[in-house]
């Protein structure tokens, strides 16, 4: 088990200085990328900007409360990003035009050689560095003093945070093993945990129910983020439940779906 561990990680780092390496020979690409990302974020920040201006909370949240959980949101998201992009892919069309087959044929795990063909997309480091500075600056405009467990449990909780987007994100697209294609529901799912980057507070029970249980992107940053600005430790306790209930749910729907795979064609 330890060498098999070993030989993923030796992997990982090896396509992890290809992905790096793509990036730096389409510059262009990669900043028209980039300057989308920044548009999104900027038009995001700005609409919070235009609600503070007409009232000083909002659920109970401050301006840069708000702001922190924006750039929180970011976090996980990024992580998620930077190494799972590719599950779109599998949504999208590697079923539907019958190539999938040839992640079977590969010495490695499936979901491995799947995943590796796409290691460091651009979106995820604009997400992590932006991310990185809205909560820097919005903790500082706070007054923030995280305490030595906050601090521990900080890098903890952005993981968990990026292992239930990655978990959502393969579910919907193993749905394509017996839908061919996936991706309205992916991009569907995608569209429910932009609510995420805002308070739960606003929204009505049923949509904070779905946050929450169904889609629990709500602990992808608002649980962590009610801990860390405010010490509640209340849904804390459910993260790592939540979170290992949502990766073994998706894995053992992708192990059936590969189990059913069968080619299609073009």
């Amino acid at each position: 088990m330890t060498r098999t561990a070993l030989r993923y990680l030796r992997l990982s780092l090896f396509l992890g200085g290809v992905g790096l390496h793509r990036l730096i020979a389409y510059r262009l690409d990669f900043a028209l990328g980039a300057g989308a990302f920044l548009v999104r974020v900027g038009i995001q920040t700005a609409v919070v900007g235009l609600v503070f201006r007409q009232v000083p909370a909002v659920g109970g949240w401050s301006y840069h409360e708000v702001l922190f959980l924006l750039g929180f949101s970011l976090l996980p998201r990024g992580l998620d990003h930077l190494f799972t992009d590719q599950l779109w892919e599998l949504g999208r069309k590697l079923v539907q035009r019958g190539e999938f087959y040839r992640y079977l044929i590969r010495p490695v795990n499936p979901l491995f050689a799947l995943l590796s063909e796409r290691f460091f997309h651009p979106d995820g480091l604009g997400e992590l560095v932006v991310g990185a500075a809205l909560v820097t600056w919005a903790g500082g405009e706070l007054g923030l003093d995280p305490s030595p467990a906050q601090w521990a449990l900080a890098p903890l909780l952005v993981l968990c945070g990026a292992l239930l987007h990655t978990a959502v994100k393969l579910f919907f697209a193993s749905l394509s093993f017996w839908t061919v294609t996936s991706l309205p529901a992916m991009y569907a799912a995608t569209q429910v945990s932009e609510f995420a980057a805002y308070p739960l507070d606003i929204y009505h029970s049923s949509l904070r129910a779905l946050l929450t249980w169904v889609l629990p992107f709500a602990f992808t940053s608002y649980v962590p983020c009610v801990y860390l600005l405010r010490g509640g430790t209340g849904l804390l306790m459910w993260l790592p439940v939540v979170t290992a209930g949502a990766v073994l749910t998706a894995i053992a729907l992708w192990r059936r779906g590969i189990n059913r795979f069968d080619m299609t064609g073009s």
